[in-house]
């Protein structure tokens, strides 16, 4: 037998089984579950008004101040923030971020 007998016989042979794999059934597709949806932005039950805290702009930032502006705008979450402070950019509507001059005065308070 020659080699190109040969190649012949075996492309016959792998066109046999490529033809046998077409006929084969697909698989029922009902069958596999589909994997649960996830909610990528799930609301949160608590959100931040910074509307309600917006007074304290100015004045000098402590600890006591901290607590009563997370609970005067609702926040769940304080994040202080003084010049140079590098912050990640995603946004979360339950965090009060207080925004301070170098002198630890409040410059800003937003939502975020």
């Amino acid at each position: 037998m020659t080699t190109t007998q040969r190649h012949i016989k075996g492309l016959g042979s792998a066109l046999a089984v490529m033809l046998l794999a077409g006929c084969s059934s697909a698989p029922n597709e009902s069958a596999v579950p589909k994997p649960p949806t996830v909610d990528q932005t799930a609301p949160t039950s608590q959100t931040c008004d910074a509307s309600a805290v917006q007074y304290a702009i100015g004045a000098p930032f402590d600890e006591a101040n901290l607590a009563t502006l997370e609970e005067q705008s609702g926040a769940r979450q304080v994040r202080v923030l003084r010049p140079g402070t590098a912050a990640t950019m995603d946004f979360r509507d339950d965090r009060l971020n207080i925004h301070l001059e170098s002198n630890d005065m409040i410059e800003a308070l937003r939502c975020g």
